[in-house]
């Protein structure tokens, strides 16, 4: 039996004309990707990984860098596959509602399952590429791990002689502006903001939330525990995402009026 918040989230849905989508690791783990801060999650198995993603630590132990590289070698990124929750964002992009896809996740699957890659922002960086915390020098991921591989237990830049690390942001280091200041557009200028698979713990992220909220946009929140944002959202689900987005993506458009957001701040008198 579809449930009332089901059935109200597809509404919500078919009335959307400009949908922004927030999601985080739960869209990810049908990949096989763990999730961080679950009973299962990867920092609650190993405090010794939740310990890497702390820029200074990173910084100022080599032995955690070395174990950095190791974990990055064997990520379960590198032969993860899009799963039902990402190809449905593509079909909902393909219906010409999706605004912007504003992704916490680092895996990449949401472009590797065929979003535009225009239209996906990485909050948090990705996994596919290194920079250098020296010179800012850039580089694809793999080549990097083709020298750990090659038994380099760190490898440094290329450049510089600089430490390397992968291309995401880690605790107690700034996010990218430029995709911040897009994100929070994002939330501004839809209609409906759908998030997907976050724990809403993480800002400037969970931010996002009541942004959208005050600009006046249906909030639909799907998680499989309760976030601190639900009595701001019109539809709260705990239902699998895995299921929920398909379902919300094949709702067809009602032609429902046009939602006048607050848009570009910058046209704001």
């Amino acid at each position: 039996m579809v449930s009332d918040a089901c059935t109200a989230a597809r509404a919500l849905v078919a009335s959307a004309h400009r949908i922004t989508v927030l999601t985080g690791a739960g869209v990810s783990t049908d990949s096989g990707i763990p999730d961080f801060r679950s009973a299962d999650g990867l920092w609650t198995r190993d405090a010794d990984a939740g310990r890497a993603a702390s820029l200074d630590t990173y910084l100022a132990d080599p032995e955690v860098r070395r174990l950095a590289w190791r974990t990055r070698l064997d990520s379960p990124v590198w032969t993860a596959k899009p799963n039902p929750a990402h190809k449905a964002l593509v079909e909902l992009e393909r219906s010409g509602r999706l605004r912007t896809v504003v992704t916490q996740n680092i895996d990449g699957l949401h472009q590797k399952a065929g979003s535009d890659p225009h239209r996906v922002l990485e909050l948090h960086g990705t996994l596919h590429a290194t920079v250098c915390l020296a010179c800012g020098a850039t580089g694809p991921m793999r080549d990097a791990l083709k020298r750990v591989a090659d038994g380099e237990p760190e490898p440094a830049c290329l450049r510089c002689g600089g430490i390397l690390k992968s291309a995401t942001i880690s605790f107690g280091q700034e996010l990218d502006g430029e995709v911040l200041r897009r994100a929070r557009l994002a939330a501004l200028d839809c209609d409906v903001l759908l998030v997907a698979g976050t724990s809403l713990s993480v800002q400037p992220a969970a931010g996002l939330v009541p942004l959208a909220a005050k600009a006046g946009a249906q909030v639909i929140i799907c998680n499989a525990e309760p976030t601190p944002y639900d009595p701001l959202a019109a539809v709260v689900l705990h239902e699998p995402v895995g299921e929920v987005l398909p379902d919300l993506s094949s709702v067809p458009p009602s032609g429902g009026a046009r939602f006048s957001s607050w848009g570009d701040p910058s046209t704001w008198s």
